[in-house]
């Protein structure tokens, strides 16, 4: 990604004295890796000696662009591990606050603390890194990160499927256990064949089908699942009538 924005050429000489103004030190032989070094050469062969302060409220768009690249390029970095986006830019201290207000501005919301003495400028935002990459110009790094978001987010929405299907399957399958008990109750007291005819016929086809949902078993029955549910509620009913009057209890 600094490659990528390194690479860049401005092609308007203020955003080159922009860009140049961003970089502070690192135009003046305080790189911070070799191809930030070569851009502050190429950038002074064409511009006036730096130094000047970059005057934000006064730059244009563009040119207030071209200082952030710089700014990105001497002092940030950009960290994607354990799946999260975490932007800093170590500046002054006295600079932190003010760079914060300047991403405000343009809509790119940052926080500032204290480390070590520097100020760090910090954006947790995946939708602000992303935004801001791609208005540096760092289109591979932009739609890298943006791949990466859709496939966490994909990975996310696939797992909490999984997790609402799964515990449908584990309430089913209680559910489906507690009924066979109950059927098994009646069956072994003879209550079973006292039961109206809906509830014997679902208890029935329960006991052919112990996996079997109540639309499935509504529809091997030619009924609703309303008159299902309700059916298990009268085998339930007498169930306990019939564990009540058990010896013991």
């Amino acid at each position: 990604m600094r490659a990528e924005l390194a690479a860049i050429e401005p092609a308007r000489r203020c955003c080159r004295a922009a860009e140049r103004a961003g970089l502070g030190r690192a135009a003046h032989g305080g790189a911070r890796s070799p191809v930030v070094g070569r851009l502050a050469v190429r950038l002074g062969e064409v511009t006036e000696p730096a130094g000047e302060p970059f005057d934000w409220d006064a730059a244009a768009g563009h040119c207030r662009i071209a200082w952030l690249r710089g700014v990105f390029l001497a002092h940030g970095s950009l960290s994607l591990a354990a799946g999260r986006t975490h932007l800093e830019l170590v500046v002054a201290l006295d600079e932190a606050a003010p760079l914060a207000v300047r991403l405000g501005q343009i809509g790119l919301p940052a926080t500032t603390r204290v480390r070590r003495g520097r100020g760090v400028v910090t954006a947790k935002s995946s939708e602000t890194v992303v935004t801001l990459m791609r208005r540096l110009g760092s289109t591979a790094a932009s739609l890298e990160l943006e791949s990466r978001l859709v496939g966490r987010a994909l990975r996310g929405h696939m797992n909490r499927v999984l997790n609402a299907e799964t515990a449908n399957l584990a309430r089913s399958v209680s559910s489906a256990r507690r009924q066979l008990a109950d059927i098994e109750l009646l069956s072994a007291s003879g209550a079973l064949e006292r039961l109206p005819a809906q509830a014997k016929a679902v208890a029935r086809a329960r006991l052919a089908a112990p996996e079997a949902t109540f639309s499935q078993l509504a529809e091997q029955l030619g009924t609703s699942r309303a008159l299902v549910q309700r059916a298990f509620e009268t085998i339930a009913s007498r169930a306990l009538e019939v564990a009540a009057r058990a010896p013991g209890r």
